[in-house]
């Protein structure tokens, strides 16, 4: 989807627009834990759970900040690197997702602002060749731990099923 696209899909009625410190909570390093469905989208309700971490940095004087994530799956190690950059005009921000298990594809970012201390992006992609609704929430964000959560829905929106949290505890 355009980022355009993704922008429109953001409602208006989530003013008031965020700004370019809305991710200071997450700079720094962090322990992970996980906790991540199996299978997706089939109505299972068996979880993986493992460790990790994670460390982020602030670049572009705030309006953009990039984390790398290690994590310790059952099926063996993965790394991850998450970009995010704040668009001043729109009050929005843009999320995207490189992971080395497909080292050649760039996620759909998911757009979205804080509002009320959590933090809710949404895009539109496809799981296994299903389209899928995507939503990523930053929450329960204190000085020491934060959590992030991800679910598909293939209704639009109507019902979630959340596939993957992280609960981030500061290490530094």
């Amino acid at each position: 989807m355009p980022l355009g696209d993704a922008l429109a899909a953001v409602p208006e009625a989530a003013a008031p627009a965020g700004n370019a410190h809305d991710f200071d909570f997450f700079v720094g390093s962090w322990s992970v834990k996980h906790r991540r469905l199996k299978q997706r989208l089939v109505g299972s309700h068996e979880w993986q759970e493992f460790d990790g971490t994670c460390r982020c940095w602030s670049l572009l004087g705030g309006l953009a900040n990039v984390n790398e994530r290690i994590a310790y799956r059952p099926d063996g190690t993965s790394h991850g690197l998450g970009l995010r950059a704040f668009d001043a005009k729109s009050g929005t921000w843009a999320d995207w997702n490189l992971s080395s298990k497909e080292p050649h594809k760039i996620d759909v970012p998911i757009i979205g602002r804080f509002e009320n201390g959590v933090g809710t992006f949404l895009s539109d992609d496809t799981h296994e060749g299903t389209p899928v609704k995507v939503r990523g929430m930053f929450s329960k964000i204190a000085p020491a731990s934060a959590q992030w959560e991800q679910a598909f829905s293939t209704d639009g929106g109507g019902t979630w099923e959340t596939n993957w949290v992280m609960n981030y505890t500061r290490t530094a």
